[in-house]
């Protein structure tokens, strides 16, 4: 069975006294403890145009799922972002530099839950990654 570890760690001088912490956790199936074993692979997306392109639709994957997302705007010029959806629900922007992990259940049931990306600018690139829960 593999093991899949997310570590995030957070310093900052924002406030008087310095924070910095760390957490970890292992990705696990949903329901369960057993492992993600899936991975879509590390991939890049370079974008054509300023439209609309969908990451993952979620009619490809198993609804309800504990599936894990990765994605990172590799761009360096400040003012280059990507839209974030999730159901045609703008959930945020990745800026350059910016990335972001979180959960998907990629629901198919009542909604569209795919995840799509909208470039504020032709021809950037997202890293992404997709953890599938079996």
């Amino acid at each position: 069975m593999a093991t899949t570890t997310a570590t995030i760690t957070l310093s900052s001088d924002l406030v008087s006294d310095a924070l910095k912490f760390s957490t970890t956790a292992t990705l696990t199936a949903a329901g369960n403890s057993t492992g993600i074993e899936n991975t879509g692979g590390l991939a890049r997306k370079t974008t054509g145009n300023t439209t609309e392109y969908t990451l993952f639709d979620a009619s490809d994957y198993t609804d309800d799922e504990a599936h894990k997302i990765y994605l990172k705007n590799t761009e360096t010029d400040a003012a280059k972002y990507f839209e974030v959806q999730i159901a045609e629900v703008v959930v945020g922007r990745i800026h350059a530099g910016d990335w972001a992990f979180f959960p998907w259940s990629a629901d198919t049931t009542g909604t569209n839950c795919n995840i799509t990306i909208t470039p504020q600018a032709a021809d950037m690139t997202l890293e992404y990654m997709l953890f599938v829960s079996p």
